[in-house]
């Protein structure tokens, strides 16, 4: 008889998860049933792209690491391998109070790793130089349990570096707050550099890749370090789902509860239809999955994490509509600033196949933690706070030929403060009590698409070293 696996969540999680499951079914002849269930009338979750007068414009997310080779592994698998580009590297800025500033050369996510560039940046007071340095020379303290990222890096950095550069890139990633994020989630590779070797500046400097040497006749280029699809991120969903069987997949359909059985699981739906399962995936947001376990002893640490709301908003000008233009590929604005946008990409330089010739794509963000109130804005109201912070860089003569502003509302979970301990408690009694029921996607391991495509491969694995 085939194990069923049912995944609720057609998101880039549950589709890598259906996907290998079905790839193992196939080349293994392994007797499995999957049911891919979807609330929306669409697959992807926040991988959505419109394609419009020659734009290629990210809604959700637009690239993902390089390094992380899982993604560009499975979009290889479903095809669309001929079609990966990396960004074009190029100058890139921070905004502290009015000013626009040049991120120093040599810094690896906001730690200076070259103290020439360092020392010359205007980013920084003398005094915060100093302090700064001070990471040389400061013992370290080894913490026993989890703390905020902000807390980590002013203990090595100081308050200034932490403000003017760490912050406005570190807190973005996750839209959340320096100061409650937790450094074990978000990154952990930081507090193992200091471990090691004492200093965060010399350890994360041992540990940056030396650059490749160029052959003497030819010019030296640096590589991009992201990853997108020049036909847009949606399209790898869509190239995925072509790969599954097709009845395998249920749109438009919303579960309500899981109920656990005398063998396996009663899954309901909305509208009343019931499945048995013996699996159960889920790999929809923490809140969504804590309100349909019924029973589920660690319900409220399974919905703790805060959730944030932001908002993007892309722009098409002709290219003599922005004038003073500055040579870079985009900008994060320090929260010492007064900017309502958090960060803009120059989308046209970073990513050229996205933009007609004579066009520029400008791509703004909008919502910080404790401070989203402009994301329930109305669209004319967010593109032309967006356009107000632009004009204090440059010069936007033109209204934009169109704008797309894109809303995700209560979207983005926080990994504050002790988040991996909250979550290996609920994998606990997940394994206990509900046995074969998982949890994965963006609430859990990792917010990217690479952590994502891990956490659903790991299910995967799991699955079928049980079966074996």
């Amino acid at each position: 008889m085939a194990k069923k696996v049912f995944i609720i969540g057609a998101g880039i999680t549950g589709l890598t998860t259906a996907y290998y499951l079905q790839k193992a079914a196939k080349e293994e002849n392994i007797p499995i049933d999957v049911t891919l269930v979807e609330a929306t009338n669409r697959i992807g979750g926040q991988m959505q792209t419109v394609v419009k007068d020659g734009f290629v414009i990210e809604r959700g997310p637009d690239s993902f690491l390089v390094r992380k080779e899982s993604a560009s592994r499975l979009i290889r698998e479903v095809g669309l391998g001929d079609e990966l580009v990396r960004n074009a590297t190029g100058q890139s800025y921070v905004v502290v109070g009015s000013e626009l500033h040049k991120m120093p050369e040599g810094s690896f996510m906001g730690i200076p790793t070259q103290a020439g560039p360092f020392i010359a940046s205007d980013l920084f007071s003398w005094k915060g130089k100093l302090r700064a340095g001070l990471d040389y020379i400061l013992p370290h303290e080894k913490e026993e349990g989890d703390q905020s990222v902000g807390n980590f890096f002013r203990k090595r950095l100081g308050n200034e570096v932490v403000e003017n550069l760490i912050e406005p890139l570190l807190s973005g990633i996750y839209s959340g707050h320096i100061d409650r994020l937790s450094l074990r989630a978000t990154f952990p590779q930081f507090e193992k550099v200091v471990d090691k070797n004492r200093s965060l500046i010399l350890g994360m400097k041992d540990a940056m890749p030396k650059p490749k040497k160029a052959p003497a006749d030819q010019p030296k280029k640096k590589e991009g370090i992201f990853y997108t699809v020049k036909t847009g991120l949606e399209s790898v969903a869509k190239a995925i789902g072509s790969q599954l069987d097709t009845e395998s997949i249920l749109l438009n359909t919303s579960v309500s509860s899981i109920e656990k059985q005398e063998e396996g699981y009663k899954i309901t739906t909305d509208d009343g239809r019931t499945f048995d399962t013996d699996d159960v995936v889920l790999t929809v947001p923490h809140h969504v999955a804590a309100n349909i376990l019924k029973g589920f002893q660690k319900q409220k640490e399974l919905a703790y994490a805060p959730l944030g709301s932001v908002a993007t908003i892309a722009m098409a000008f002709d290219q003599d509509a922005v004038e003073d233009d500055v040579d870079g590929t985009g900008f994060v604005v320090s929260r010492n600033s007064d900017y309502t946008i958090t960060a803009c990409t120059w989308t046209h330089r970073k990513w050229p196949h996205s933009t007609p010739e004579g066009k520029v794509l400008l791509r703004c963000f909008v919502g910080r933690a404790d401070d989203d109130v402009i994301v329930d804005e109305d669209d004319d109201t967010i593109v032309q706070t967006a356009i107000r912070d632009l004009n204090k860089v440059m010069t936007i003569t033109k209204k934009p030929e169109f704008s797309i502003v894109t809303r995700w509302k209560k979207a983005r979970p926080q990994y504050v403060v002790a988040h991996n301990t909250r979550i290996e408690h609920v994998e606990k009694e997940l394994e206990k009590n509900w046995p074969n029921v998982y949890i994965a996607g963006s609430s859990y391991h990792g917010a990217g698409i690479p952590d994502c495509i891990d956490q659903g491969e790991k299910v995967v694995q799991t699955i079928l070293e049980k079966m074996r």
